[in-house]
């Protein structure tokens, strides 16, 4: 038996993501002469085909399926994502000079989000193969079984970071690898270690790109006050930076949310995705949420995402297969951190990194991607003992 309340949950999400990409599209279908319904129909064509993709790999027998799928999304979608940036520009769509998205008729594919879910299935695939039987070792016994998967990752940071210049990706599959290491047993020496290395790798990242820095220095310019009044005054002379004004999209997000106070101004009433808010029903899609149906609104998104995240980690507390407690547990980390991305980078309180937020954001790749997840977790599910109601003991 699957796990019922865990689709649920997912399919409620969904649900919500065709309402808004309706509402919250109002300007953008007028500022482009799109019709009305253009986007609501390439977003329910997404839910469609994830939710039956969902469905169908749910119903899937895991000790046959489970790494099949897991490695054809590994290998298919790394080598995509290596292909594509030698393919003509009628091939690919790029946004300044990076290309992201594979054109697939009137559709584009954007393969690192499929990646992510692959390469959880590979970290879980090999760690439970050949980590998890090595217990109590070394500090350099450690780094030598780290290496040929930070070679791995590597690669991928160059794909990501470097060619489709896309750093919150890499962050959060960065973050998913390290604390997969710290649950198969890693100590903390290494653990520490790998975070002071991910740390500095980080900043070479941002300073060896200009638009990167220029970023932080907007983001921080808009934080500066809150972060240094908390310091003495000595510090606060060296940090201080000179700023214009606060950037528009997280200027406009806050006043979003602000204008949204406990119950909202009415679906379908929001002004600032009026022109205001580029992108409102994408990246700032909490904000336009938060708007047109309040605190209470976005509290209810935010306690069924969690609900989802408690749901896997349940599922994965309980399953003996080690390969499948890795992979729910990563993609349980894959779903919190990239509704916690987002969310902080929409209230200013980190730089917004254009990450998706799980089954709700426009966007056919992720909600594709993310449905792929869940249905693998869905397939494992049917492996964990439930007493005669269904429920998980």
């Amino acid at each position: 038996m699957i796990d019922k309340p865990l689709l649920a949950a997912v399919m409620a999400l969904l649900t919500l993501s065709l309402v808004m990409s309706y509402s919250l599209s109002t300007y953008t279908v007028v500022h482009f002469n799109y019709m009305d319904f253009h986007f609501f129909i390439r977003q329910m064509m997404a839910v469609f085909i994830g939710f039956v993709t969902m469905v169908l790999l749910s119903k899937m027998d895991p000790d046959k399926w489970f790494s099949r799928v897991g490695m054809l999304l590994f290998v298919t979608f790394f080598i995509l994502m290596v292909v594509m940036q030698f393919l003509p520009s009628s091939l690919v769509n790029a946004v300044g000079g990076a290309k992201r998205w594979i054109r697939v008729g009137p559709m584009s594919i954007a393969p690192v989000e499929f990646f992510k879910v692959g390469f959880i299935f590979f970290l879980a695939w090999s760690f439970s193969r050949k980590l998890l039987d090595k217990t109590n070792m070394g500090f350099w016994e450690e780094v030598r079984a780290f290496t040929p998967y930070l070679f791995v990752f590597l690669v991928a940071v160059v794909i990501i970071a470097v060619f489709q210049k896309d750093l919150g990706q890499v962050v959060v599959l960065a973050v998913t690898l390290t604390i997969l290491f710290l649950f198969i047993g890693s100590s903390w020496k290494f653990f520490l270690t790998l975070i002071t290395g991910g740390l500095a790798a980080f900043a070479g990242l941002i300073l060896f790109a200009s638009h990167r820095v220029a970023r932080i220095k907007s983001w921080w310019g808009t934080v500066q006050d809150n972060i240094l009044s908390l310091l003495p005054f000595e510090s606060v002379q060296s940090l201080r930076i000179e700023t214009g004004e606060e950037p528009y999209q997280i200027s406009n997000s806050l006043n979003a949310i602000h204008n949204g106070g406990i119950w909202g101004e009415g679906l379908g009433n929001g002004q600032f995705k009026l022109g205001y808010l580029s992108e409102v029903h994408t990246d700032f899609i909490l904000a336009g949420i938060t708007e047109e149906l309040g605190f209470i609104g976005l509290a209810l998104v935010t306690m069924t995402m969690m609900f989802i995240v408690f749901r896997i980690f349940k599922i994965a507390s309980k399953v003996k297969n080690p390969m499948y407690y890795l992979f729910s547990i990563g993609v349980g980390l894959l779903i919190a951190l990239a509704f916690v991305v987002n969310s902080y980078g929409i209230s200013g309180i980190t730089p917004i990194k254009g990450i998706a937020v799980p089954f709700l954001s426009y966007g056919g790749s992720h909600i594709w991607a993310s449905s792929i997840a869940v249905g693998m977790v869905l397939m494992i599910s049917k492996k964990v003992p439930r007493d005669a109601k269904g429920r998980i003991r």
